[in-house]
């Protein structure tokens, strides 16, 4: 069972290379067709790769701290209230937000646009530029869709602005601002610099904002490098080498200023809260040294005890811990939901704390009343005093904040100006135009051949009608003609189709020469498959081998191996005179005989007896006859043929005929014996699908070239 598995495994993919190897064939056998779609694919190609603009790119280098600003460590603890790490990638949704970009499109200008419309100098890389400072179209204009161009001038300084009809508007020059009325507007031009021939024509246009920021995000790479490593790099492409670069460094200007106001605006509302706090620590502050002072004054001088100052310096250094703790809070807050881990660890920590002094207190109530008096109040100035202290050094710091430009984005790199273009790839443009022409071409010679639904696989045929095929003959030339006295196989038999048709007489020898067969009838089913061709240099071959040969013509109604008026079988079967008088010689075995004057009715003339007193009369004179019948699907005439004949041989358009109309054909010989006879299928035209000669069925109903 495997080795049958592996057997049918090893045909199926012999068939598949088969089937590979005739689509090259069949391929190559149109390559004029296809040299046609290469050289279009060459012409489009160049043309393709000339017509596309250059583009330069160019890229900058962000660092962004996402671990902590140093300046806001520098600062303390006030650093670290204003020093929220932010994730890169909300830093790059920063640069490409609007409020970024729309400021990059207003100072770069890139709202506005002039476009060289030559299309001979774009393919000559030729075209001139033009860079607009100002420019504003009235509405009236653009409702109406006329084309505002600028030409430029000779010295390349000036220029004429056209409207409709290219009509001249005003004349100016580079740097001027220059306002023209038009009906209720202005139209309002600048022009900043122009490097153009004379003569050169732009096509001006003013982009709304959103569009202009729309393009610029579209033309925008960023991306960060590497992970969580904090370094943003920014990409653009663009038409002009000094544009891509200046327009990077503005985004990094741009963003850096806008990062930095961000963070001056974050301390100056931290600074506006604390200034006004600070009037209620000072008046705390001021009501605990005037309650401390009085008390003094009423007690008079107390030295505080060793174990009454410990408590003090504890208890002053507890409250300060749970200041911090809610400073931390309070910045945790800012970033997290109230049930997040890290506030319930800080509310932890202050409840640990809080009972901590509230166990310094209980312990404080050992002491004597006056030293617990002193205690507390000395302890109320104590942390009022830090406090208002604190206070003051984070408004202090707050103000260097605001005033020193500090931020937690760096420029690593700035944008340089690209020495060459990055885009196009002209030779792979190129290429693959060219490549796609050639595939085209030969998409339409496969589908062409897909469409005409015609067997080409000669396996095929065999196993569905069981008639073996002998041979595929080539394509010849185009405008060959069938030339009865100068036969391919004896002009050219280097041809490979002379070759073939040796190798189909090799196999009809063991066919046809038994049992005293001669007589071999060759037909086909439509015209155009090149069977009196066919006949007419299967004969010729017997003939060169020593065989007496007779190529009988069998068409009656319209004969075409010679002239209509020369003698040939219609006459010899109608006097009944079988005789070599309408037989001409080709060579010494090589014999013709035509179909003679046209017949209307060729059914009378071979139903009788007098066809097959012609067969016996040159059957003893010949060693092999070979009768040339019209196609079966035209006429009638081969299957009256057919009842004579010894052996049939079917001539196959190559992909031309569908599997069913062979069946119909094989169906349709074989009622029309009581013995079928035997037969074998022969493929011609297997490479190109030309026509052969003059031979028509125009009385048929058919008009194509046989």
């Amino acid at each position: 069972m495997s080795d049958k598995m592996a057997q049918n495994g090893t045909t199926k993919k012999d068939e598949d290379e088969i089937d590979i190897l005739e689509i090259l064939v069949f391929l190559k056998s149109k390559w004029k067709f296809l040299i046609i779609f290469l050289i279009l694919g060459i012409g489009a190609g160049g043309i393709a790769a000339m017509w596309m603009r250059p583009a330069y790119k160019s890229d900058i280098l962000l660092q962004v701290d996402v671990k902590g600003n140093k300046s806001g460590m520098a600062l303390g603890e006030m650093g670290a209230l204003l020093d929220v790490s932010t994730p890169s990638v909300a830093e790059m949704e920063l640069i490409k937000s609007r409020m970024v970009l729309s400021s990059v499109v207003e100072l770069e200008r890139m709202r506005f646009s002039a476009v060289p419309i030559n299309k001979l100098d774009r393919l000559l890389h030729k075209e001139g530029r033009m860079d607009l400072d100002t420019l504003s179209i009235p509405r009236s204009i653009t409702e109406a869709e006329i084309g505002i161009k600028a030409r430029a001038r000779d010295d390349s300084t000036s220029f004429d602005l056209l409207g409709e009809e290219d009509r001249i508007l005003l004349s100016g020059s580079v740097g001027e601002t220059y306002r023209l009325a038009i009906g209720s507007d202005t139209l309002v031009i600048c022009v900043r610099a122009m490097t153009a021939k004379a003569g050169q024509e732009f096509l001006l246009s003013a982009a709304p904002l959103q569009i202009a920021v729309a393009g610029l995000l579209k033309g925008l790479n960023v991306s960060e490098e590497g992970k969580n490593s904090g370094i943003i790099r920014v990409s653009m492409e663009h038409a002009y080498a000094d544009r891509v670069a200046d327009i990077l460094n503005t985004i990094a200007n741009t963003y850096l200023k806008q990062n930095i106001e961000m963070r001056s605006a974050e301390a100056k509302k931290t600074l506006e809260f604390l200034e006004e706090q600070l009037p209620g620590v000072k008046a705390k502050l001021d009501s605990a040294e005037q309650k401390l002072t009085a008390y003094r004054h009423t007690k008079g001088t107390i030295d505080l005890s060793g174990e009454t100052r410990v408590h003090l310096e504890k208890d002053v250094s507890l409250q300060q811990r749970i200041l911090e703790l809610e400073q931390k809070k309070q910045e945790a807050l800012r970033l997290f939901q109230a049930e997040h881990p890290t506030i319930r660890t800080i509310e932890q920590q202050q409840a640990r704390l809080r009972g901590e002094l509230a166990k310094q207190q209980k312990a404080a109530a050992s002491l004597p009343l006056t030293q617990q008096e002193v205690l507390s109040l000395q302890e109320e100035v104590e942390v009022n005093n830090k406090l208002y202290t604190n206070l003051l050094n984070n408004i202090q710091q707050l103000r260097v904040v605001q005033a020193g430009e500090v931020g937690n984005v760096r420029v690593v790199d700035k944008a340089f100006v690209p020495l060459k273009p990055s885009k196009p790839n002209r030779k792979l443009i190129f290429g693959g135009v060219m490549m796609a022409f050639l595939l085209l071409g030969c998409a339409i010679v496969l589908v062409r051949r897909m469409s005409q639904n015609g067997v080409v696989s000669s396996s095929e045929v065999e196993q569905a009608t069981g008639v073996g095929v002998y041979g595929k003959l080539p394509m010849l030339a185009k405008g060959t003609e069938n030339n009865v006295r100068k036969p391919c196989v004896m002009e050219n038999p280097d041809e490979p189709f002379a070759e073939g048709v040796r190798a189909l007489r090799t196999a009809l020898e063991f066919s046809v020469f038994v049992d005293n067969k001669k007589i071999l009838m060759v037909s086909g089913l439509v015209e155009g498959v090149g069977k009196s061709f066919v006949s007419t240099n299967l004969a010729a071959s017997f003939s060169m081998v020593g065989k007496k040969v007779l190529l009988v013509d069998m068409d009656l109604r319209r004969g075409h191996l010679f002239k209509q008026n020369q003698k040939g079988l219609s006459e010899m079967l109608k006097t009944q005179n079988y005789t070599d008088d309408f037989v001409m010689k080709i060579t010494d075995t090589f014999y013709v005989l035509g179909s003679g004057k046209r017949v209307v009715n060729p059914g009378d003339l071979l139903n009788a007896d007098r066809f097959t007193k012609f067969l016996d009369a040159f059957r003893d004179h010949y060693d092999l006859i070979v009768l040339d019948t019209p196609p079966i699907f035209q006429c009638s005439d081969a299957l009256l043929v057919e009842k004579h004949a010894d052996y049939l041989l079917c001539v196959l358009k190559h992909a031309a005929h569908s599997l069913e109309s062979v069946q119909d054909a094989l169906n349709t010989f074989d009622r029309s014996t009581e013995t079928p006879l035997p037969k074998a299928f022969v493929f011609n035209k297997c490479e190109r699908h030309a026509g052969y000669g003059g031979y028509g069925y125009g009385y048929y109903g058919y008009n194509k070239k046989y």
